[in-house]
């Protein structure tokens, strides 16, 4: 799906870009089928999601200052793929590696409540617009706060409240790929557009983001897994950090930054979904 996605966005670019207007609400409805599963009572925070955490919000800011002095634009495009929270998806990946979802549903929770309340002030610093800081800040916190933590309020009031209508949105859950899959092709056909706009001219510093966004992506996966391992949860821990929600990722750059450093969460599509293929491949050879 995940190429034909990605294809359809290439060549009908000029088309599905005129729908970029409809990605957040796509993202809205997905979290909000991925919250509808979770039970309060299951989820645990621990010690390692503080760790995880503290690398996804912290490993940002490092990065983008480190790449700040060779290309603004780089710096934001990799700033975003370490920041990005962790994707709807990931918890089903955990469960076919033996992972703990629970564990990694927590997780998910606190990705995006940390990303909610940290992205509008970095955005603040790192975007471009000219408001003054704390209404930039207002503008950001309302948008990114009415994507992230809306759903997830709505999802707790339809399973207290309403348990039936609850249920029915459980059932329904898988509905959230075909609604990623129509996200992607959107994303990458705008993405496609703002690459046409800048013809050559900045064709070192996309293919600088491509490496880079490969970079961090094992730097990730592989850094999660270090810090999972030492708490008895490696899969959870690798998934956790690695595995982006990358549709949220482009729509915030092409939103709040250059748009062309949506390039870098664009390609961190590609390596994170050949490193989770890998892992599963692994796996399946084994058992």
């Amino acid at each position: 799906m995940m190429p034909i996605a990605m294809t359809l966005g290439v060549l009908f670019h000029e088309q599905v870009g005129r729908l970029a207007f409809v990605t957040p609400y796509l993202i809205f409805i997905m979290l909000l089928f991925t919250y509808s599963k979770i039970s309060l009572s299951d989820l645990r925070f621990t010690r390692m999601h503080v760790y995880l955490i503290a690398f996804q919000i912290a490993g940002s800011v490092v990065i983008y200052y480190l790449l700040r002095p060779i290309s603004e634009i780089l710096a934001q495009g990799v700033m975003i793929c370490v920041m990005a929270p962790t994707a709807t998806a990931a918890p089903v990946i955990a469960g076919i590696l033996g992972g703990n979802i629970a564990s990694l549903t927590a997780y998910s929770l606190i990705s995006n409540f940390s990303v909610a309340v940290f992205a509008p002030l970095f955005f603040s610093f790192a975007g471009y617009n000219d408001l003054p800081f704390t209404i930039s800040f207002l503008q950001i916190a309302e948008k990114v706060g009415i994507l992230l933590i809306v759903p997830f309020i709505i999802a707790l009031v339809i399973n207290k409240l309403l348990p039936k209508i609850g249920l029915l949105v459980k059932n329904y859950s898988s509905i959230s790929f075909y609604l990623w899959s129509v996200a992607l092709v959107i994303v990458t056909g705008r993405t496609v557009q703002f690459i046409k706009m800048q013809g050559t001219e900045q064709l070192t510093v996309e293919i600088a983001m491509a490496v880079f966004a490969l970079m961090v992506c094992l730097i990730q996966f592989l850094g999660g897994r270090a810090i999972g391992k030492k708490f008895n949860d490696t899969v959870s821990g690798g998934q956790g950090l690695g595995q982006k929600n990358t549709i949220l990722a482009i729509w915030m750059a092409q939103t709040f930054l250059n748009p062309l450093s949506s390039i870098a969460p664009g390609a961190y599509v590609l390596w994170q979904n050949a490193f989770n293929s890998w892992q599963v491949w692994k796996r399946r050879k084994i058992y």
